[in-house]
């Protein structure tokens, strides 16, 4: 069984940033944790599958869109503690600029909603934590480097 709740060693998971001009993609989240908020496209791992092909596989079952992963954005720690401080969920992410082959956006099985959100509105959505910071720190037309962001 695949438990990401209290899990014995972190998950591995991964996240597109796509942009449309001054817009990116974001999805509502359709199941908890943080059902409701948005974030990243993206998602777990499977065993056996690289990382660029998760990361394919995650943004087509969330928003329908077919990409091609152009370069590692950054990596993202994420662990969530409960109220006795025990690592209730704990995430590695691995973030990708991507661009867009081809499909529409649309939301998918894991998601509630897709939408292309500017860049200066992200404030009046309730986005996931480290979400803000990992678009805000990176710019889609000069990667440098490979920021650690920790939430």
């Amino acid at each position: 069984m695949d438990n990401r709740r209290y899990p014995n060693r972190p998950v591995l998971g991964v996240g597109a940033l796509i942009y449309q001009r001054d817009s990116i993609l974001l999805v509502q989240r359709g199941h908890e944790p943080l059902k409701g908020y948005w974030s990243l496209p993206g998602g777990a791992v499977e065993t056996g599958e690289l990382l660029g092909e998760a990361l394919v596989r995650e943004v087509r079952e969330e928003t329908g869109l077919i990409v091609e992963p152009t370069s590692v954005a950054t990596l993202f720690e994420r662990v969530m503690r409960d109220e006795r401080g025990s690592a209730e969920y704990h995430y590695v992410l691995v973030d990708y600029f991507c661009k867009v082959l081809s499909g529409e956006p649309r939301a998918g099985s894991d998601s509630a909603a897709v939408d292309w959100v500017p860049l200066s509105a992200l404030d009046t959505r309730p986005l996931t934590q480290g979400t803000l910071q990992v678009i805000a720190a990176l710019d889609p037309a000069r990667p440098t480097g490979l920021p650690v962001f920790q939430a």
